[in-house]
């Protein structure tokens, strides 16, 4: 899919306060895979480089929903400003399947979100289940966090 750019100091605080090594990419890189790890999306042979602010995912997905998943787990990350997508997809991509993404700005809901995109406030379920595991609750996005838009199944 190619590189997504996020912005640098908006997201999850995965990492801790340290310094800037080797050593301390490779800490990063290993708490980024344990994050995405941790919601269990399907995806064989997981890994992850970080340089500076910019993360590599390497794996394959088990779809192309996991994939996309996986790219904003890493880059709704604190201190993540690129994401430089590696993975491939088990399954054959459907092209019209592919989501688009949003940057929250101040003042967006998902119901908003679902306005812009679909026509419908109340499509904002779609939106909702296409991020979760790592949306817990609707009411909580932040500006500067990065969502998938999946397209609207009839």
């Amino acid at each position: 899919m190619g590189l997504f750019s996020f912005i640098k100091n908006a997201g999850a605080k995965v990492f801790g306060i340290g310094k800037t090594t080797e050593e301390e990419a490779a800490e990063k890189a290993a708490k980024l895979a344990d994050a995405v790890k941790s919601l269990e999306l399907p995806v064989e042979n997981l890994s992850i480089e970080v340089d500076d602010d910019t993360a590599t995912v390497y794996g394959e997905a088990a779809d192309l929903a996991t994939k996309e998943k996986v790219v904003l787990v890493v880059g709704n990350t604190e201190g993540i400003a690129s994401v430089d997508d590696k993975m491939t997809v088990a399954e054959a991509v459907n092209e019209a399947a592919m989501a688009q993404f949003h940057t929250v700005e101040k003042g967006d809901t998902l119901g908003k979100i679902a306005k812009e995109y679909y026509g419908n406030a109340m499509k904002y379920p779609v939106i909702f289940e296409a991020n979760k595991p790592m949306l817990k609750d609707p009411d909580k996005i932040y500006p500067g966090q990065v969502l998938r838009i999946p397209p609207l199944v009839d």
